[in-house]
């Protein structure tokens, strides 16, 4: 026999192998084993369907306020604007989860400085629903925790330079939020107007009062984003205030904190920070952590004035 031949018997046995074995390991009984379990599939598919958590209905409060101020829940439209906003803040659980942790850093502040100058404690639910309590920048050119525009901090007493943002000065801006909020309450005499008035503006506001003939808030017709504005922060405020209720269990010591710091006066020009932190037994990253109102990597100081620079102790 010729190895062609030869070749052609060899692959003959090969494939009578592969025959014997797929009916070996795969006999009739597995097709109909296979075709039986099908009927179970409902079964599965609603046993996986038990084991998924639930949507959960939230007894709301009845009777919320702002700042003293009731909110009308017993008008439909705004109660379901306030059903939203919890709704949409419980159930992003990661980020209110973070604001909560980060709350334990600048609520004890920001809170005693409101106490101090006659605001609201509720105010700082404002900051929140501005800004997570991050050092971020609105599309329009907002920055920092409490969203100042450039313009309106100058007014207000924060500096702007080419080295120094004090709108991303967390003590700062917090003191000149509350003189900006101070302003607005002497034009309309009630918080919940003041809250709306730090998304839109005063002159905003008082204008949609005027052409639509209505000084209260829950009767205008406004933006989307200033009409979910005010009930951003009443939700957080009932998510806050009765935390269990939504799911949230955080211990004092699941919060975040600021570490102890020392203060350090310079009242002359740095022309490298890095440098700077490093005679100071500190560094870079911890000058901006600790200061991010410093931008730039120097700082220049006009004669007379003087910064205070805070750093790990």
């Amino acid at each position: 026999m010729d190895s062609k031949h030869l070749n052609y018997l060899y692959f003959l046995i090969a494939i009578q192998f592969v025959l014997i074995g797929y009916l070996f390991f795969n006999p009739v009984g597995k097709e109909k084993e296979f075709q039986a379990s099908g009927d179970n599939v409902a079964e599965i598919r609603e046993a996986q369907a038990s084991q998924l958590p639930r949507v959960k209905i939230f007894d709301l409060l009845e009777a919320p306020e702002f700042a003293g101020e009731k909110v009308p829940m017993e008008d439909p439209e705004v109660y379901e604007r306030y059903e939203r906003e919890v709704y949409v803040n419980a159930y992003w659980e990661s980020n209110t989860l973070l604001m909560m942790k980060r709350a334990g850093k600048f609520f004890p502040f920001i809170e005693q400085t409101l106490k101090e100058n006659g605001i609201p404690e509720d105010f700082k639910y404002v900051a929140l629903i501005e800004s997570g309590l991050m050092n971020v920048t609105s599309p329009a050119g907002a920055k920092g925790f409490w969203q100042f525009m450039k313009g309106t901090a100058g007014d207000f007493g924060l500096e702007v330079s080419r080295d120094v943002d004090e709108r991303y000065h967390f003590e700062k801006s917090t003191l000149a939020a509350c003189k900006y909020l101070r302003s607005s309450y002497g034009k309309f005499g009630n918080w919940t107007s003041v809250a709306a008035s730090y998304n839109m503006g005063i002159a905003g506001i008082t204008r949609r009062k005027n052409q639509q003939l209505s000084p209260n808030y829950y009767d205008l017709y406004l933006n989307e984003e200033t009409s979910r504005y005010l009930f951003r922060a009443l939700a957080l405020k009932e998510i806050f205030e009765h935390p269990g209720k939504f799911g949230f269990e955080l211990q004092q010591n699941d919060l975040y904190a600021l570490p102890p710091l020392k203060e350090i006066e310079v009242s002359e020009s740095i022309s490298d920070l890095a440098e700077w932190a490093r005679s100071e037994g500190s560094n870079y990253k911890e000058v901006k952590t600790y200061n991010p109102w410093l931008i730039n990597r120097q700082l220049s100081v006009r004669r007379g004035r003087t910064y205070v620079i805070k750093l790990p102790i």
